[in-house]
């Protein structure tokens, strides 16, 4: 049974690099001021999605992102690992958006790309940990949805998958179509794929692509599939009042980088006398018992 499958990805500010610039002064993260990384349990689940398509001959993968046109960056990536196409959302009306605009904007899209039997995602995105996009998808496409994934098989149209929850692991079974939520415990995306990166190193979306005249701007007549699909608001048949900052209810106060110092040290010994005031100071504290 050849799958449609939709990666779901983010391109996030690495968060290792908070700065006093990280805020605007409209409360939404500055992305410019940070180093753009590709989320890590978003790679998590573009390998499930790999997988998945090795298992069953005749499967595609697609990347599906939002973001300004750089994002683009983040379907490359999807691409030197095998997958086999990507779209990107990008508009100003998308811009600022929170969980609730954003999982609106990808299911419109997700419609639009139809008949997809499988979208997948990472858990959380570290520049916001709320695990709520993957769900709020779910609902409003109104499918099935599977979190916590940490393998993904499928057979006669019932997706099974792994979970990792808290005592243990379960296995649960969902027929198709599906959403799909991994941990980052599950297994690492495969490294990029030298001769993938030369075939696509330069596939961009109609925003990013070079001036007319300029190297390489034949190419893209030449090959079709440098070309990325770039939807707007409009191009999904999106409501702007539910897009970005106008259908966003969630707003940021402030990020900070919090970086914890200890008041004091101390250097301890291996005596008995030692690691008994140790112990009594941490029960004295609270800290244990």
């Amino acid at each position: 049974m050849a799958l449609k499958i939709v990666v779901l990805a983010k391109q996030v500010p690495d968060t290792r690099n908070v700065g006093k610039d990280a805020m605007t002064a409209e409360g939404t993260v500055n992305r410019a001021a940070l180093p753009a990384i590709f989320n890590p349990e978003d790679l998590n689940a573009l390998e499930q999605a790999l997988r998945l398509k090795e298992q069953h001959p005749g499967s595609t993968v697609g990347v599906l992102t939002m973001g300004p046109p750089r994002a683009g960056e983040i379907i490359r990536q999807g691409l030197y690992r095998g997958a086999d196409t990507g779209w990107l959302l990008t508009d100003r009306l998308f811009a600022g958006a929170d969980t609730l605009a954003t999982s609106y904007a990808l299911a419109t899209a997700i419609k639009k790309i139809g008949d997809v039997d499988i979208v997948i995602g990472g858990r959380q995105a570290i520049d916001g940990d709320t695990a709520q996009v993957g769900p709020q998808v779910a609902q409003k496409l109104g499918l099935n949805q599977v979190t916590y994934a940490e393998e993904v098989s499928v057979e006669d149209g019932v997706a099974t998958v792994k979970r990792l929850i808290d005592g243990g692991v379960e296995t649960v079974q969902a027929p198709l179509p599906v959403v799909i939520t991994v941990n980052g415990s599950a297994a690492p995306c495969r490294p990029q794929n030298a001769k993938l990166v030369m075939k696509y190193k330069r596939a961009t979306c109609p925003m990013e692509r070079p001036a007319e005249g300029t190297p390489y701007d034949s190419l893209y007549d030449e090959r079709p599939y440098l070309t990325l699909n770039q939807w707007s608001v409009a191009d999904v048949d999106g409501d702007p009042g539910q897009c970005g900052l106008a259908g966003s209810p969630t707003k940021v106060k402030a990020v900070k980088n919090i970086v914890f110092q200890a008041k004091e040290s101390k250097t301890l010994t291996a005596s008995d006398a030692d690691v008994e005031g140790l112990i009594k100071e941490l029960l004295d504290e609270k800290i244990i018992g």
